[in-house]
């Protein structure tokens, strides 16, 4: 950081020159915001992305209704269309033929996962289904979504210090090339007369 105040101010070595400053005027501009910028872009990508998970989130529990069912068999392979969790989500289920009432009474049958291993035949299991009494995966809970707000602010942070430092290099890269092509252009001309002082005495 002296460094570059130095370089700013002018005073050290009287070799420096005007592109040097203007290199490290880009390299403290570039470190504020680092220290700044790509920060506050962090906070406010998470902060956000918590906002819309925890509509998400309140929006999923209005629609989502717990319900108690019975169990009536084993499930088969295949994964029903009420639960298109993947991966994980559905290696931790345990998935069962159950049966339960949908909000209007109607009795219904199918293949349900269970938050819990249930018990056998005649059973009870805790289900999620929507208003209409099909069923659903359970709704996303608040420490899930900031947990995901949070990994979104990180990538915010990152992304925004990665755009940064290529800002950075992108400008330092011009300056390089505009310096190598000036001095390319007053090298060419002086070059023909580069040794001919002296000549002749």
């Amino acid at each position: 950081m002296w460094v570059l105040w130095a370089l700013l101010r002018g005073r050290g070595s009287p070799l420096r020159r005007a592109t040097d400053r203007r290199e490290a005027r880009v390299a403290l501009a570039a470190l504020l915001l680092l220290v700044f910028g790509a920060p506050a872009a962090g906070w406010a990508g998470g902060t956000a992305a918590d906002a819309a998970l925890q509509r998400s989130v309140r929006a999923q529990h209005e629609e989502r209704h717990p319900v108690d069912a019975v169990v009536v068999g084993p499930a088969g392979r295949e994964r029903s269309a009420g639960d298109p969790g993947g991966g994980v989500e559905r290696g931790a289920r345990t998935r069962v033929v159950a049966s339960w009432e949908a909000p209007d009474g109607t009795p219904r049958t199918g293949e349900v996962a269970a938050a819990s291993r249930p018990g056998g035949t005649g059973s009870p299991v805790r289900i999620w289904t929507d208003a209409a009494g099909h069923p659903v995966p359970p709704p996303m809970d608040g420490r899930t979504a900031r947990t995901h707000a949070v990994l979104g602010g990180v990538g915010t942070f990152l992304l925004a210090a990665a755009c940064v430092e290529a800002g950075r290099r992108l400008a330092v890269g011009c300056m390089v090339r505009r310096r190598y092509a000036r001095l390319d252009r007053e090298w060419a001309a002086v070059g023909p007369d580069w040794g001919r002082a002296g000549k002749g005495g």
